[in-house]
């Protein structure tokens, strides 16, 4: 049976995060650990909030699961809060890499053309060190355009420059790539492309209004739990993408959006 480490914040108030990851991945019968980056209050936009950065507990940590021998079949990575994290993470990263762990790296730091709040350049410079490091990096179209220095367009993007796209990605070190929340020749789109067979693909998907948050972690623990059930990539992000559509179609009337979805009452659409 394959584990996984999460390496991501915790939020106090929202399934967001490793909230919203472990209860799915739980659910999926993957043996599930964690890392916390940061102890967060609330979802940032609520406007008020307040981040205990975790950096010196990774600094701790490490060395003794270095010791005590621990491994893992995967780790995911999520946000990122200080240089020495991402190059403690990084460097653990490419250290269990090497040893047949697969890394999967999902950017947070923003959507809608803009990074969240209080996510600044200096994130973006980090979840780069991260995407070096990754088999597998799922940003949506935003992200992707701050992680390759690439010009948002409002109005959507071709095929052919979505291809363009997941190539900078991979040239930034992924060795695979997905990207969300695109619009492709005016069409709502998942984009990607396979290394295992060098194929590109664009998975087509019908759009309800409004922003939830914690979408994208159920996204990332649905995808990561097909894949390490043997799922191929493309069928993987098919399944994420139907599984985010039925839950947010579920919870779409709720009144408090930047609470994210309730996770552990949705654990039948799986």
């Amino acid at each position: 049976m394959k584990q996984i480490l999460l390496i991501n914040d915790v939020v106090g108030y929202g399934k967001v995060g490793m909230g919203a990851m472990l209860p799915i991945l739980s659910y999926l019968g993957i043996p599930t650990y964690s890392l916390p980056t940061a102890l967060v209050s609330n979802t940032l936009d609520y406007g008020k909030f307040k981040i205990q950065d975790n950096t010196a507990y990774i600094r701790d940590t490490l060395p003794v699961w270095k010791e005590l021998g621990f491994t893992f079949d995967a780790i995911c990575t999520g946000l990122m809060f200080s240089d020495e994290q991402a190059r403690l993470v990084a460097g653990y990263c490419k250290e269990q890499g090497s040893r047949g762990t697969t890394v999967f790296v999902d950017p947070i730091m923003g959507d809608g053309g803009r990074l969240y709040n209080g996510v600044t350049q200096k994130q973006v410079r980090l979840m780069r060190e991260m995407v070096s490091v990754a088999h597998l990096t799922f940003p949506n179209y935003t992200e992707a355009c701050y992680l390759t220095d690439t010009p948002f367009q409002t109005e959507g993007i071709t095929w052919q420059e979505a291809r363009e796209l997941l190539s900078r990605l991979r040239d930034i070190g992924s060795r695979s790539a997905i990207v969300t929340s695109c619009r492709i020749d005016g069409t709502p789109s998942v984009c990607g492309y396979n290394h295992a067979n060098g194929e590109f693909f664009q998975l087509e998907y019908e759009e309800i209004p409004g922003l939830f948050h914690g979408t994208g972690d159920i996204f990332s623990a649905v995808l990561i739990g097909q894949l390490l059930n043997g799922e191929p990539l493309a069928q993987s992000t098919r399944k994420a993408m139907d599984t985010v559509f039925r839950m947010i179609d579920r919870y779409r009337d709720t009144d408090d959006k930047n609470r994210g979805i309730p996770i552990e009452r949705c654990l039948d659409l799986l």
